[in-house]
C-alpha cells in the first residue's frame, strides 16, 4: 500500500523560508511523477509544483522563482523548498503521486495517492 507522509510545515513570518518533506512508502520518488499541492482554508486544492521521472519540473505561476521541488532517491523523499513566503502561501500542503493520464499535471485529478498534509502558516 502506497503511503505518503508530509512534514516540515509550521508557522513563519513573511519573507522566511520553509522546506517541506514527503516520505514515500511503496512508491519510488525516482520513478514516478510527483507533485505538491496546497489548499488554503475555504478554497480549492491547487497545484504548486511537479517533478517528473526525467527531472522536468513545473511550477504554478504563484510560486515561480520562490519554490524548488526536488527529491532524494536514496531516502525516497520528495521536497518542496519555499522561499520569500507570503501570507497568501498559507495553506495545508499535500504531496501527491500515482499519475493518472488525461489530466493536467497540476490538477488534483491527476493523482491517485495523497498524504495527510502539513500546515503552513505565514504571518505578515
Amino acid at each position: 500500500q502506497v503511503s505518503l507522509m508530509e512534514s516540515g510545515g509550521g508557522s513563519v513570518t513573511a519573507g522566511r523560508s520553509l522546506t517541506l518533506s514527503c516520505a514515500a512508502t511503496n512508491f519510488s520518488v525516482r520513478t514516478g511523477l510527483m507533485a505538491w499541492f496546497r489548499q488554503p482554508p475555504g478554497k480549492e486544492r491547487e497545484g504548486v509544483a511537479s517533478l517528473a521521472e526525467i527531472g522536468a519540473t513545473i511550477y504554478a505561476d504563484s510560486v515561480k522563482g520562490r519554490a524548488v521541488i526536488s527529491r532524494d532517491s536514496t531516502k525516497n523523499i520528495l521536497y518542496l523548498e519555499m522561499h520569500s513566503l507570503k501570507p497568501e502561501d498559507a495553506a495545508m500542503y499535500y504531496c501527491a503521486a500515482g499519475s493518472i493520464s488525461g489530466f493536467p499535471i497540476l490538477s488534483p485529478l491527476r493523482y491517485k495517492y495523497w498524504g495527510q498534509g502539513t500546515q503552513v502558516t505565514v504571518s505578515s
